[in-house]
This record gives C-alpha cells, sequence and structure tokens, in this order.
C-alpha cells in the first residue's frame, strides 16, 4: 500500500483525494468569508500581487487550476479581454459550482472544468500561463501536477505557484499560535467545521518549503524559476518559465 500525508495523518493515498474533497464539500460555502477572516484580508492582496505578476496580454490563453471561487480567474479575464481565454477548474465540485455561481453573478462567463491536475485533460502547448493558488498542498503526487502544467503550457508559458510556505524564523512561534489555535475555533465558530481549518495548518507544514518547491518546479521542466516571498514567507509566489 502507497501513503501519503493528510494534514499529520498518514493515509493510503487512494483516499487522500477523498479526504481532501470532503474538507471542500465541507467549507465550500463560506469558504470566501473564511479567507477574508483568516488572513485579515491579506489573501486580496496577494493574488492581486500576482495577477500583477502574470503581466497577461490580451488575447492570451489562461488555465487556472484549483481556481474555487473564481476571483483569480475573474482578474485574470479583465486582463486577457474578449480576445482570450481563462479556463477555470477545479477537482472539487462544491468549490466549482461555488466559484461558476459567483462569477455567473457578477456577469462573466468563463469555461469551467472538473478536472485533475495530475492528469489535466487539456493538449499540450496550450496555454500561454497556468496558475494555482492555495492548491498545490492538496495534491498527491505534487511532481506529477508540476509535470501536467509543465506540458500543457507553450515553450515561453510561465505557471504561477501561489501558495502558503516556511514563514521566517522569527514568527514561526506565534504563527504556529495562530495556525493552531485561532483557526481551529475560527473554523468553528464562522463555517462550523474546526477539524478542517486543523487540516488546513497541518498542511501548510507538510508543503514543501521555497527552496525544495524551486527544486520540483526544474525537476518539472521550468527552465527558470523565480521565488517571491510574502508577508515575511506565509506565502511565496513561485514563477516558472517552461523552456
Amino acid at each position: 500500500m502507497n501513503t501519503t500525508h493528510f494534514g499529520y495523518e498518514t493515509v493510503d493515498e487512494h483516499l487522500k483525494s477523498q479526504r481532501v474533497r470532503g474538507v471542500f464539500n465541507s467549507v465550500a460555502s463560506r469558504y470566501d468569508l473564511m479567507n477574508d477572516l483568516m488572513s485579515a484580508g491579506m489573501h486580496r492582496l496577494w493574488k492581486s500581487y500576482a495577477v500583477t505578476v502574470a503581466r497577461l496580454q490580451p488575447g492570451q490563453q489562461v488555465l487556472d487550476i484549483a481556481g474555487g471561487t473564481g476571483d483569480l480567474a475573474q482578474a485574470f479575464a479583465k486582463k486577457v479581454g474578449t480576445t482570450g481565454r481563462v479556463v477555470h477548474t477545479d477537482i472539487n465540485e462544491a468549490m466549482l459550482r461555488q466559484g461558476r455561481q459567483r462569477l455567473s453573478d457578477e456577469g462573466v462567463l468563463l469555461p469551467t472544468a472538473l478536472c485533475d491536475a495530475e492528469a489535466l485533460p487539456f493538449g499540450s502547448d496550450t496555454f500561454d500561463l497556468v496558475s494555482v493558488a492555495f492548491g498545490l498542498r492538496n495534491m498527491t503526487h505534487k511532481e506529477h501536477a508540476l509535470a501536467e502544467m509543465n506540458r500543457v503550457l507553450r515553450p515561453g508559458g510561465r505557471l504561477l505557484v501561489l501558495e502558503f510556505s516556511k514563514v521566517a524564523a522569527p514568527l514561526q512561534k506565534p504563527y504556529d499560535w495562530y495556525s493552531f489555535k485561532v483557526l481551529p475555533a475560527l473554523g468553528k465558530l464562522v463555517a462550523g467545521d474546526a477539524e478542517s481549518y486543523r487540516y488546513l495548518a497541518e498542511s501548510i507544514r507538510m508543503h514543501p518549503d521555497q527552496t525544495t518547491l524551486k527544486h520540483m518546479m526544474k525537476a518539472a521542466g521550468f527552465g527558470h524559476v523565480d521565488v517571491h516571498n510574502l508577508s515575511a514567507g506565509v506565502v511565496a509566489l513561485h514563477v516558472g518559465v517552461k523552456c
């Protein structure tokens, strides 16, 4: 039996996707509100920075993986205009449905797809930009997902990975206190689910740090990878360029 981690728990790797699906099914309806509360609105600034770094042009093709409630997809759509295309995807049906409804309510109609990042249903050399925000850490075989993202990018295309990362050492203790004490309590109060937010804190600690993820992206075929630390390393934006 092949095993992997689900937070700090060791599970059969075939069960991880089911467990992750359960987490997001539970929190989907309160996802945006919880993001605002637990990051004090900072997630909006982190995503805005990613959009700026993307440097999208009208007419370009974008794939948003683990796009959830669609905030990044909407921002990208404004940049590529009517001549471009943004494909909004997620592996979780509840999250994708929330995103599709939110986008529709705001008059934004984008192609959406329920798909697994480890086996993307798109042709090779298709997109100018691939993005994944706060989703890579939930994937069972990150190396497979990164290779798939590389495959669907055109030569010279870029991958943006926005993800929680390794915080600066002086902030480690207060960050741990906030993550393991405040977040679960906030999750219980607002979303009625403490365990999902305890998993969130654990999954961040199990995710590769900035340097390790950079090496993983290079191993997946990205010739150049830049790392942008945000909020003292609470979050990092990795930008990889396909050879």
